[in-house]
């Protein structure tokens, strides 16, 4: 029998699961199962999940960065299934609310623990495989990674390119790069806006994203590469 908590992650998830009992072993941590032998935990689950992961994530890293190196994708996929981001995506899903765990890792927050969240993401992702099939899981993957993937390359690379812009223009010039928004189109839930960076009047780069910072973030990143500003890098 479904519970509210386990009907909430499928809808989160878009998916309905044919074999519920997939999903409520995925969310069994191995205290609960000692406490209760007849219900099966979820490390298998989380072994075939991780793997699915790897494969899913490192497969779409190929074809999204085709001019990148295999040093560049192994830290970006790093990244994307470390334990702190599959304890967010878990949390997205509610998967603490659905936990069962034994009385003493419930009594120590083990529903809010990133390690335990991690773990029940994976094991998800497990029955949610061997539910359907490896395309079924990265259909209801992808858009989180998506998001995920970019974020972690804006931090990674914009906002360095930000601040060395900032830092170079100060001590060589002794001004501060301007930006201003050119542009903006799109609905209001997937706008996307144009932004400029200035030195001395004179655009140096321009760059788009899903927010102002992010596309101020771009236009840095070319502003960077237009003055040869840019560090050695493994792309």
């Amino acid at each position: 029998m479904e519970t509210s908590a386990l009907k909430r992650i499928q809808q989160r998830l878009s998916y309905q699961f044919r074999r519920i009992s997939l999903l409520q072993m995925a969310l069994t941590h191995p205290s609960y199962s000692h406490e209760h032998p007849e219900a099966p935990h979820n490390q298998r689950l989380e072994f075939l999940g991780d793997a699915v992961l790897d494969f899913l994530v490192a497969a779409w890293l190929y074809r999204r960065h085709p001019e990148s190196q295999e040093g560049y994708l192994t830290q970006l996929r790093a990244k994307l299934v470390c334990t702190e981001t599959l304890a967010k995506f878990a949390r997205s899903l509610g998967l603490g609310e659905a936990l069962r765990l034994g009385k003493g890792e419930q009594a120590s927050g083990g529903a809010r623990r990133d390690a335990n969240l991690c773990d029940a993401f994976e094991a998800t992702v497990g029955a949610l495989y061997l539910d359907s099939d490896l395309k079924t899981v990265w259909q209801h993957l992808e858009a989180w990674f998506a998001a995920e993937a970019e974020e972690i390359i804006n931090r990674a690379s914009y906002v360095d390119a930000k601040t060395r812009l900032q830092e170079w223009a100060q001590a060589h010039k002794g001004i501060t790069p301007q930006y201003r928004i050119v542009g903006e189109h799109g609905p209001d839930h997937a706008k996307v806006f144009t932004a400029q960076v200035l030195l001395n009047d004179k655009v140096w780069g321009e760059g788009q994203g899903s927010s102002k910072r992010s596309a101020e973030r771009a236009a840095a990143a070319q502003a960077v590469s237009a003055l040869g500003l840019e560090e050695t890098r493994e792309h």
